[in-house]
């Protein structure tokens, strides 16, 4: 069907609008990178050893100045020194490994190997393995209790915490939490370890000192709430709601949810900036939203897609430099590493 002869009127305005449009958009250069939203800056793309494949979760030796970072896909962790920005060693053999967490005092990292349903300990000094603990069926993230020398690991299928004696490298009778276990975090300030029980909505206390759990906060509104960080100094927990794609603030306090933000799709990894008061909450569709906390509470800063699968991060409280494994770029995992802008 022939189409109907536009008038020379509606012409002209076609032509003016398409030379406004090619203006427009000469002037305003290309379309911005990925993540340019956010107030940070890249310093680099490290190469990571090993394949294309999934990483997970990371963990930070402070004064080692080492970076532990989980490549899941590889069955590898990759230790990362900081101050040089270059791979310091791989520690292989922890089968589809999902959580870790440095013990810094006793030289050891454990890692959850989700492959075998072990926690896998490594000597951080030589990076071998030293010894392996049961766990219970999928172990994923992992708390570390210096005071008492415990690891907590929680087993996202059995509905219960593995606790580790790093002291005999045994477990120790088990937490049962009665549902799906998320993140878990250990205080400092307060001294308990905090798990979500992401099957009913619950945030558990539990003190280390007995391993029983002494409260259980429900988060209303959070749907799998299964990220989490715990600002102790504030008594303020910051939950991710992986189903619902919220971050949700609890007041520890009063025990009741004191503000709700969209993030990205599943939500995964918290991290913290204690210097700047600043939340990273990184998604699994590559989102990170970024959040500054003062008087108790959050503001919105930035929320963009940093790249895809950008969904784990870790922060550097000395430098305030943050760091994203990413699994493919240009066919390669990488370890990001950007600034804050300001």
């Amino acid at each position: 069907m022939p189409f109907p002869a536009t008038p020379p009127r509606a012409v002209t305005g076609i032509v003016l609008a398409a030379l406004a449009a090619f203006a427009l958009t000469a002037c305003s250069g290309p379309a911005p990178a990925p993540g340019s939203a956010l107030p940070l800056k890249q310093v680099q793309d490290l190469p990571l050893p090993g394949g294309a494949t999934r990483l997970d979760y990371q963990s930070m030796d402070p004064t080692a100045r080492r970076l532990y970072i989980a490549h899941m896909g590889d069955g590898t962790v990759e230790a990362v020194d900081l101050d040089r920005s270059a791979i310091a060693g791989t520690v292989p053999g922890t089968a589809s490994v999902h959580g870790l967490m440095v013990a810094p005092d006793r030289h050891t990292l454990l890692a959850a190997a989700s492959g075998t349903n072990e926690v896998a300990l490594i000597d951080t000094t030589t990076l071998k393995e030293t010894g392996r603990v049961k766990s219970g069926d999928l172990p994923d993230g992992i708390a570390y209790d210096p005071a008492h020398g415990k690891g907590y690991v929680s087993n996202e299928h059995d509905h219960a915490l593995t606790v580790v004696d790093l002291a005999t490298k045994k477990a120790l009778p088990p937490v049962e939490v009665g549902g799906e276990t998320g993140n878990v975090i250990y205080d400092p300030v307060s001294g308990k370890v905090f798990v979500n029980e992401q099957s009913h909505g619950v945030l558990l206390v539990i003190d280390p000192a007995t391993d029983a759990i002494t409260d259980r906060i429900k988060v209303d509104g959070c749907e799998r709430n299964h990220g989490l960080f715990i600002n102790g100094a504030e008594q303020l927990a910051f939950v991710a709601c992986e189903d619902n794609a919220k971050l949700h603030v609890l007041d520890l306090r009063t025990r009741e949810v004191t503000a709700r933000f969209d993030i990205g799709e599943t939500p995964d990894v918290l991290a913290f900036d204690t210097g700047l008061g600043r939340l990273y909450v990184a998604a699994e569709d590559g989102t990170v939203s970024i959040f500054d906390e003062h008087d108790r509470t959050l503001t919105a800063v930035a929320s963009a897609k940093l790249a895809e699968h950008a969904h784990t991060v870790s922060v550097d409280q000395a430098t305030h430099r943050v760091y994203f494994p990413l699994q493919d770029v240009n066919g390669h995992a990488v370890l990001r590493i950007m600034e804050p802008t300001k």
